[in-house]
């Protein structure tokens, strides 16, 4: 398998981080999480948003005082030609990641030298058709913290100690509550919930990722359901009361919850809006939806 750094494309065995590394030893980075879908009655790969997700990127760089070393438009045809020349030809994730490349110790971010990967990997989140979740005793980071509205390496230690103990606990996943008790996100996804065939999810100042699935779904709900749908702060117990609850997120895609905490939401199962949505998202990422063909990049 190659790989994407600094400029070159090598052999996944090729390539090595100093132990010295400050990006390895504090977290000194950001990254981004990028889907291609495979079509295979058009035998086509396409890359779902693709500008959307290094608009975030260099969004979270700049965020974090991390210069990203390259323009958009460099990353993008670099990602295209790696799926390329690993000639990729079924679902994949892709991950561009920036660190701060310097050997030293002091933990700063105003080093200039930093380092860009882009590998390619399966995707194998969480196979589960749908979740058992539990809200987390960890509370999620906040803005004036490690600022969850960007990708830092460093701070998905939180979402990390949240995903444990909910596996350890027995369930499949977590939910967190804000400082000040709203609900958040999940571990690495957003939430939406649907009550009375309206849907709510977070606002971004409830400490969440601006999630590009998430404004896929939004814009979906909008144009093709026709579905009013309201960004505001929910409080824990409307997750309990929801008709439907479910994640949305690059890696994980749409993913219903049917308990939460061991409470049963709706039925105990996939609720017919989540089922509807899911159903036309993965259209419109392969390619299928001419109304939202902008979004897909073709690779080959």
């Amino acid at each position: 398998m190659y790989i994407f750094d600094q400029g070159r494309f090598l052999d996944e065995s090729e390539v090595s981080v100093s132990v010295r590394n400050k990006g390895l030893n504090y977290g000194l980075g950001c990254f981004e999480g990028i889907r291609a879908f495979w079509n295979e009655s058009q035998k086509q790969l396409f890359v779902f948003r693709l500008f959307d997700h290094y608009k975030r990127f260099y969004e979270s760089g700049n965020s974090l005082n991390l210069r990203i070393p390259y323009s958009s438009m460099d990353l993008f045809r670099w990602t295209i030609h790696l799926l390329k020349i690993n000639s990729i030809r079924e679902d994949v994730y892709i991950r561009p990641i920036c660190i701060n490349g310097e050997n030293t110790l002091h933990p700063d971010l105003s080093s200039s030298f930093n380092r860009v990967f882009i590998y390619c990997t399966d995707i194998s989140y969480i196979s589960k058709p749908a979740l058992k979740v539990s809200v987390s005793s960890w509370t999620r980071i906040g803005s004036n913290m490690i600022p969850p509205q960007t990708k830092p390496t460093g701070g998905y230690l939180n979402s990390a100690l949240a995903s444990t103990e909910a596996k350890l606990n027995g369930f499949d996943e977590a939910i967190f509550l804000t400082k000040d008790g709203n609900v958040s996100e999940g571990a690495t996804e957003n939430i939406f919930i649907v009550k009375n065939k309206q849907l709510i999810t977070p606002p971004i100042s409830d400490d969440i990722l601006a999630g590009i699935t998430r404004d896929t779904v939004m814009r979906l709900v909008n144009h093709e359901l026709k579905l009013p749908i309201f960004e505001k702060s929910l409080s824990r117990t409307e997750l309990y009361s929801a008709d439907e609850v479910f994640f949305t997120g690059t890696a994980i895609g749409i993913k219903p919850i049917i308990q939460i905490d061991r409470r049963v939401i709706g039925k105990g199962l996939e609720g017919p809006i989540t089922k509807e949505i899911r159903s036309r998202y993965d259209h419109i990422v392969r390619g299928n939806n001419m109304n939202y063909i902008g979004y897909c990049t073709p690779v080959y």
